[in-house]
């Protein structure tokens, strides 16, 4: 493989990973690049504006430092664009990085950007934004809206148990989801998760079958209601097949459509976003290219 001349980097800068950003720097002009552009931003949601400003200046790769909040703002602006995109894990949750082998080791991840193959992977789109791992609604969305800021920044991982522990006892909202135009589902449930991978929030295995590049998106519904059942779902998945759950039910679609009793909020790859009754989630094949480990 050829190795990129010209690299951008685009950095979360309260995200810390081995040496930090400085380690970062120097891994890189070890490297016989020929330009480094460097962007960094306080908060994730401010990253797709320096994004677009890398993206102009023609990258030969675009290395992305932060959390899957900080992959999902940069992955939307890239879809559709043929500059490569590699993953520094050094978020709180690195869901896309954990479920692609890419390691939380700045020196390896450095050295997949350069020398690992490049995978190209579908993205979900929903509400006119992408996402690379799940978007979410209901026991999920509000787990993790409330979860965010000072709590993760705190307990890590730890603060989507804390959180969960709060909302398993909202009510559930009668809800139908619809799977490529067919009605699949139209019950109360507790939860609807729209996946492109396999292992989601609190490292539960949610879609055993689920593979990035394959053209589909995997839907998930629980109807699990009170800290019981949900410790007995959440035991299943720990063992089994999420699907061998009497409280989950998994299919695949290309376009899931899905309409609440009542408004809820819903997240995208672990990012709280608004409330809403209804939303439309459809994969978008092939969408960016990838910097991943060899097989």
């Amino acid at each position: 493989m050829r190795t990129p001349r010209t690299i951008a980097v685009v950095a979360h800068q309260r995200k810390t990973l081995g040496g930090g950003l400085d380690e970062l720097r120097r891994r890189l002009t070890d490297r016989d690049i020929k330009k480094l552009l460097w962007y960094e931003v306080p908060k994730s949601r401010k990253a797709p504006k320096e994004i677009r400003k890398a993206l102009a200046k023609d990258p030969d790769l675009l290395v992305v430092w932060g959390g899957d909040g900080m992959v999902q703002r940069a992955l939307d602006v890239v879809a559709g664009s043929r500059v490569p995109v590699a993953i520094m894990p050094a978020g709180t949750g690195n869901l896309l990085a954990g479920n692609l082998g890419i390691p939380t080791d700045l020196a390896k991840a450095v050295e997949i950007a350069f020398t690992g193959p490049r995978r190209r992977l579908d993205l979900g789109r929903l509400n006119g934004e992408h996402f690379a791992v799940m978007a979410g609604v209901g026991f999920d969305g509000a787990m993790i809206k409330d979860a965010d800021g000072d709590l993760k920044d705190r307990l890590g991982k730890l603060a989507y148990v804390w959180t969960g522990i709060r909302h398993v006892g909202g009510e559930a909202p009668r809800t139908r989801i619809k799977v490529d135009g067919t009605t699949w589902f139209d019950d109360a449930a507790s939860c609807v998760l729209i996946g492109n991978v396999g292992t989601i929030t609190g490292g539960i295995r949610a879609f055993d079958d689920a593979v990035p590049d394959d053209g589909w998106l995997d839907v998930g519904v629980a109807t699990a209601q009170g800290a019981l059942q949900w410790a007995r779902a959440l035991g299943t998945m720990a063992v089994r097949r999420s699907d061998s759950s009497p409280f989950v039910r998994t299919t695949r679609a290309r376009k899931v459509e899905v309409k609440l009793e009542s408004k809820l909020e819903y997240e995208l790859d672990g990012g709280a976003r608004a409330r809403t009754k209804r939303f439309t989630a459809s994969v978008v094949p092939g969408a960016v290219e990838v910097c991943v480990p060899a097989a």
